[in-house]
């Protein structure tokens, strides 16, 4: 598996450790973030994101800022993008199953870091149960 990961100046703490929960589970991961806590534009560490998934670069995506709605909003707008902002285990997971969302968005300054590696284990971990949920998502415009 592969995953692109980006965010802002207010998720780069997450963002380290994520990343190395994500390498512990010898998963490939294209750091698109910031490194660093001097303020960012987080659209420019977004877009990439989304569009390594519209290319197929990239399977999962995962996204980081403060409140997680910049990042999220930035990524709904590419076309082949179902990015979903989480806040706890139930919403990332029902994202996955019912909504097929191929990006997770984090509200670093609204969950816990052990949250936030509980959604990405549960985001990467669960699959899309497809069904009468396929019907709905198809008719998202593409």
């Amino acid at each position: 598996m592969k995953i692109s990961i980006g965010n802002d100046h207010a998720g780069t703490e997450y963002k380290k450790e994520i990343v190395k929960y994500l390498q512990t589970k010898k998963i490939n991961v294209i750091n698109n973030g910031t490194n660093e806590n001097d303020s960012v534009d987080y659209p420019d560490h977004i877009h990439p994101v989304a569009a390594q998934i519209e290319k197929e670069e990239s399977e999962i995506g995962i996204i980081i800022c403060g409140s997680g709605n910049g990042a999220n909003m930035t990524a709904n707008k590419h076309q082949k993008i179902r990015s979903a902002l989480c806040w706890n285990k139930e919403i990332a997971e029902l994202a996955r199953t019912h909504n097929n969302a191929n990006i997770l968005s984090i509200p670093s300054r609204f969950v816990s870091l052990k949250t936030a590696i509980e959604m990405v284990e549960i985001f990467i971990n669960t699959e899309f149960e497809g069904g009468r949920h396929l019907t709905r998502i198809n008719k998202i415009p593409k």
